[in-house]
């Protein structure tokens, strides 16, 4: 594994020997499991791209949320997928200290932009479902003010490692590179500290409040028909439901990584074996096929066209289609774009 020696942790993931971190076996089973998630993921978070762009019908507040997800998973699976499969194919790093950075940048701005958009989504099925301010509905303007923030909000935390305000670095198991949760220098320590505050709690919290207001008036909806019409809110409930489950399977991807993270961080000391440090990562970046496949199926609108285009032509739900007009109408009413 001499091809790692350009990066400065690269004894992290060497045994006491100076053997390789795994058995060259278990390098292939990386990348074959990395090119199981990659692939799908690709070409979802590309279908539903292209089909937002293609059907006006699609440009609901919503639906601008669900594309930005899907140009940063799709921006995740380019590269951290890619790169992962064909390093862990080879055993080695094999991009050298610059490649590192340019990877654990690109990652990370995609991954945190990934996480800013599922408190998007939560807020905004906050704002249409709980009404907190009234009369104020969230509309495309909203939208597409938050999209922008996403992407402002980690590029403005992503990019002070360029620029010797912490650093990337090989993480796991020594195949792809991330923020440097190891090194003990004081400002590397604090940039940690700062970003794990502002690019993961304060996401997490704005995701768990959103989250448990939207339970409990679906609670309220549910038991006392609070939102008016059947309709209205059965749709309502549809699509809170889908927002919950992208919130679940978000925090479940990310929960592992980001408690593996601080834990290296505030006991610099604890003894975690590559493989174990690897598996929160490889499961935070599954998250990238976990989204478009929960809103292709359960998103009506996004499943009539994106379905149709993954299968040239065909349309296996084509009794759903008068209910998803009726539905998408009601919804419509209730927030207006």
């Amino acid at each position: 594994m001499q091809h790692s020696g350009t990066l400065q942790n690269a004894s992290f993931y060497l045994g006491p020997q100076g053997e390789p971190s795994l058995p060259r076996a278990g390098f292939i089973i990386l990348s074959i499991i990395m090119a199981i998630f990659t692939g799908p993921a690709i070409i979802l978070n590309a279908t539903v791209i292209i089909v937002s762009l293609m059907y006006k019908q699609l440009r609901q507040p919503l639906n601008y949320a669900l594309m930005n997800m899907a140009v940063a998973d799709l921006g995740t699976a380019m590269t951290g997928g890619v790169l992962s499969v064909v390093n862990n194919a080879q055993g080695y790093f094999s991009l050298g200290r610059t490649g590192c950075v340019m990877e654990g940048f690109a990652v990370s701005l995609f991954g945190i932009t990934s996480l800013c958009t599922v408190a998007l989504i939560a807020v905004e099925r906050m704002f249409v479902v709980c009404k907190p301010l009234g009369q104020i509905t969230f509309q495309k303007k909203h939208a597409v003010g938050g999209v922008i923030l996403s992407w402002l909000w980690s590029l403005t935390w992503n990019l002070p490692p360029l620029f010797g305000w912490g650093r990337y670095e090989l993480e796991g198991v020594g195949t792809s590179c991330a923020p440097d949760w190891h090194n003990r220098d004081p400002q590397n320590v604090s940039y940690i500290m700062v970003y794990f505050a502002v690019c993961f709690a304060v996401p997490f919290a704005i995701i768990l409040v959103s989250y448990t207001k939207l339970m409990w008036t679906l609670h309220r909806v549910s038991k006392m028909a609070c939102v008016e019409g059947g309709a209205v809110a059965k749709g309502e409930m549809k699509v809170a439901s889908m927002v919950i489950l992208m919130v679940l399977t978000f925090l479940i991807s990310w929960m592992p990584y980001a408690t593996l993270a601080m834990l290296v961080v505030y006991n610099p000391d604890v003894k975690i074996h590559p493989l174990v440090g690897t598996v929160p990562v490889y499961l935070a970046k599954s998250s990238t096929v976990y989204n478009p496949i929960i809103y292709i199926y359960l998103n009506k609108q996004f499943r009539k066209y994106a379905v149709p285009f993954l299968m040239c032509g065909k349309e296996p739900w084509e009794d759903d289609e008068a209910s998803e007009a009726t539905t998408t109408v009601e919804i419509n009413k209730v927030s207006p774009s």
